[in-house]
């Protein structure tokens, strides 16, 4: 037996919990460092350990449209956050002080969208590398959020998209932004 089967045998025997349903994976969150049990199917995860089978398609089934917010109106959407001299913050964590002009934000975040949609470069890739926004580590995945979590101009964007929807660009406070809507 390999070390790594023995640890995974010595973590395993320690849980003695039942095998998760079917459709379902026990993940780690790298940001709290608990578990969590993502979806395979409708990839959408949780904190709650599930008791039920994941199903097919269960997120089309329920919903009647795919632009449907029916989860108690909440949205899960990643974007990329162009910030400028006149944001709210003008720093980040790719740049200790921003100097970019807001129409300098806007051509950034303009070409970004222009990538995307033309199949050039793919939303998360672009999100890691260029957001002004410390969810680039996470490929610019904000998760879920209901309404009032967001600057109203990001919420009303966000609760506007379709299912794999992007935006045009959204200017907040924040800076500019382009929303994905992945849920």
């Amino acid at each position: 037996m390999s070390e790594q089967e023995g640890r995974n045998k010595t973590s395993d025997a320690k849980e003695d919990t039942p095998p998760l349903p079917k459709g379902w994976e026990k993940r780690m969150s790298r940001k709290t460092g608990e578990p969590y049990y993502y979806n395979v199917y409708s990839h959408e995860s949780q904190w709650r350990r599930p008791t039920e089978p994941a199903l097919p398609n269960m997120s089309s089934a329920s919903s009647s449209s795919s632009s449907s917010t029916s989860r108690n109106e909440q949205v899960k959407c990643s974007h990329i956050l162009v910030k400028h001299k006149n944001s709210r913050r003008p720093s980040s964590w790719k740049e200790a002080v921003i100097t970019r002009s807001k129409e300098d934000a806007l051509h950034l975040i303009q070409a970004y969208r222009d990538e995307i949609s033309s199949g050039k470069a793919e939303f998360r890739t672009l999100a890691s590398k260029y957001s002004d926004c410390s969810s680039a580590k996470n490929g610019g995945d904000l998760g879920y959020f209901k309404r009032g979590q967001m600057q109203k101009p990001f919420e009303e964007a966000a609760f506007a998209l379709t299912l794999g929807e992007l935006s045009q660009p959204v200017e907040t406070e924040s800076g500019i932004h382009i929303i994905l809507r992945t849920g």
